[in-house]
């Protein structure tokens, strides 16, 4: 409210209005611009008020429902309803007390019913709630408002060094399951890879024992075809003695010696061809 005094003239600044009073009566509202006033009658600005938004930043400490205990900032934003400058510039005379004081009122009814978690997840809720409750009583004192923002939630410093101690716990399990299971898959993929290269060797060595016994079979047929009188078992004896001889000699030439102690003798030959022979015949038996 202003002091009344003797002019004739005033500017009142764009978003702006001016309260107009006569014999210290409110009379009208002034518009932006230049305005005329009749002091001899008793006219005369009272006051100007702004019409842009204003914000006004709120901290409130309050509980959770978990007993944690938190500072809320919000900030509120307001203006004056331009046709109800009157009752704005009369009925209040500090508006942003007014304004801190049902947000105060308003947080600490709804925070203490949520737990820590479920504010954060809620926190517009609560704004929306503390804007509905705002904009009733405001608004019959002339003031709009306009926007209610929850800029940070803070809880106390030992809780919020809980929390990131129990997010990094939870962090570091998962990884580790992570890790456990990326090594089932390895260990699992080396088994089939290890299963898989036995099988082909196996392979292989089957086709290479087949091949040998093929040709053995072709040279036997062709040495008893070409020579008169010799025998299956005699030629059979025979391939034998010129394979045991090939082996000692590859023992005696090679690079990476070893000393090797074998019985040796013409007589073991036969012996050697005696066990071929008894676990062919012993196989067949079997397969049979």
């Amino acid at each position: 409210m202003g002091n009344a005094s003797c002019v004739f003239a005033g500017c009142i600044d764009q978003a702006s209005v001016g309260i107009v009073e006569k014999w210290g009566r409110f009379e009208k509202m002034a518009e932006p611009g230049l305005n005329f006033f009749n002091p001899c009658a008793g006219q005369y600005l009272a006051g100007v008020l702004s019409t842009r938004i204003q914000s006004l930043e709120v901290k409130i400490e309050t509980k959770t429902k978990d007993n944690v205990f938190v500072q809320i900032i919000s900030s509120i934003q307001y203006r004056v309803i331009k046709q109800s400058a009157d009752d704005a510039f009369y009925e209040l005379q500090n508006p942003g007390e007014q304004i801190q004081a049902y947000v105060f009122d308003v947080v600490r009814a709804q925070v203490p019913r949520m737990t820590l978690d479920q504010l954060f997840e809620q926190k517009d809720e609560v704004a929306k709630t503390v804007l509905e409750e705002l904009e009733k009583v405001m608004g019959g004192y002339g003031y709009s408002i306009e926007h209610i923002l929850m800029v940070d939630i803070i809880p106390d410093p030992s809780v919020r060094r809980a929390m990131n101690e129990i997010n990094a716990a939870q962090r570091l399990q998962l990884a580790s399951v992570y890790k456990g299971e990326a090594d089932k898959i390895l260990q699992v993929k080396k088994a089939e890879a290890e299963a898989e290269a036995k099988y082909l060797g196996g392979v292989g060595v089957a086709r290479q024992r087949q091949a040998i016994i093929d040709g053995l079979r072709e040279n036997i047929l062709n040495f008893s075809n070409k020579v008169e009188g010799a025998s299956a078992k005699e030629v059979m004896d025979l391939i034998m003695i010129t394979q045991y001889f090939d082996t000692i000699k590859d023992l005696g030439t090679s690079s990476n010696n070893t000393t090797v102690f074998i019985p040796h003798g013409p007589g073991h030959v036969r012996d050697i061809g005696d066990q071929i022979r008894n676990g062919l015949m012993e196989a067949k038996a079997g397969a049979s």
